[in-house]
């Protein structure tokens, strides 16, 4: 997996410096690549007196469920509820936003304290706008599947029982009211700016969905345990979480597993970034039989249902 071309790449900043100057200013020296991201090319870039982030989309990034519309208007909803960098502007194939300094927030803090970002959660998810795209894991499992087909790609062998329990988990939880949600909240996608604000970045996922993904999500991708989850729900809830809360969160944690394997999946026949997508796709298919196998799992489906 070499990736584009360098003068791909070239091509393409030279394109967005061109479209950018007149909207940002003069651009002052070279803009630097940034690390972490497994999906799209970042690069940091000043314009004028300000400094930015730009973002490509990778190859292929629509067929794993991304809507640049509604990227576009949740990031711009999320600045401006002062949960996100504002948005500077749009490209053909990406975005800009402000650069924020700042620093990843660590997971083993939002663990102990996780008032700050369950409430930026539950702001997006009150006051954020309708998407206008739906982030459906059990379909998702579907098209990923009619994907890796396609193109001569083989499933795994853990892929159809996947998908059956994750059925049996949409009968429980379905019918909730959709709002607005982040659905990728790894740790990369959490920051802390040096002014003190909690971050969410990189709202390229987002879509309508059960906001309890939002919390199962942030809960698995970083590491919360029974105790760590309790405190997530009630500082998301301000009240004490019930049966049916508590449920609702540790099946959303089995499904963001799900959805996070067969993404990886997915991106072996799509992807030309140097990443081990097979690793990927198979700690998330591990983790996610650990969780199947737990014995509260039926009382989680009972009470999530009633």
């Amino acid at each position: 997996m070499g990736g584009e071309p360098a003068s791909g790449r070239t091509a393409e900043l030279a394109a967005a410096i061109s479209a950018l100057e007149p909207l940002l200013g003069e651009r002052a020296g070279e803009p630097v690549p940034l690390d972490g991201g497994i999906t799209n090319r970042n690069y940091r870039a000043h314009f004028g007196d300000g400094e930015y982030v730009i973002r490509f989309a990778g190859k292929d990034t629509a067929m794993l469920g991304i809507d640049r519309e509604a990227e576009r208007l949740a990031s711009e909803a999320a600045a401006l509820l002062g949960i996100a960098p504002r948005l500077a502007a749009t490209l053909p194939d990406g975005l800009v936003t402000e650069f924020v300094p700042s620093t990843q927030l660590p997971a083993d803090e939002m663990r102990s304290e996780p008032r700050a970002i369950a409430q930026a959660l539950r702001r997006f998810h009150d006051e954020g706008p309708e998407l206008p795209t739906r982030f459906h894991v059990p379909a998702l499992l579907h098209e990923y599947a009619a994907i890796v087909e396609a193109r001569g790609g083989s499933l795994p062998e853990q892929y159809a029982p996947t998908q059956e329990a994750i059925a049996r988990i949409e009968s429980a939880v379905g019918g909730t009211r959709l709002r607005p949600c982040h659905n990728d909240l790894l740790n990369g996608n959490l920051l802390r700016s040096d002014d003190g604000r909690v971050l969410i970045v990189d709202w390229e996922y987002a879509g309508m969905n059960d906001p309890y993904f939002d919390l199962g999500n942030l809960s698995v991708n970083n590491g919360f345990d029974r105790e760590d989850d309790e405190r997530l729900l009630s500082a998301y809830l301000d009240a004490r979480p019930g049966p049916g809360e508590r449920a609702r969160l540790a099946l959303m944690r089995l499904m963001s597993d799900a959805r996070e394997a067969a993404w990886g999946v997915a991106q072996l026949v799509l992807s030309d970034l140097d990443f081990d997508f097979a690793g990927y796709a198979s700690k998330h298919f591990d983790r996610l039989a650990g969780g199947l196998e737990q014995p509260e799992l039926e009382g989680w489906l009972d009470a999530a249902a009633a």
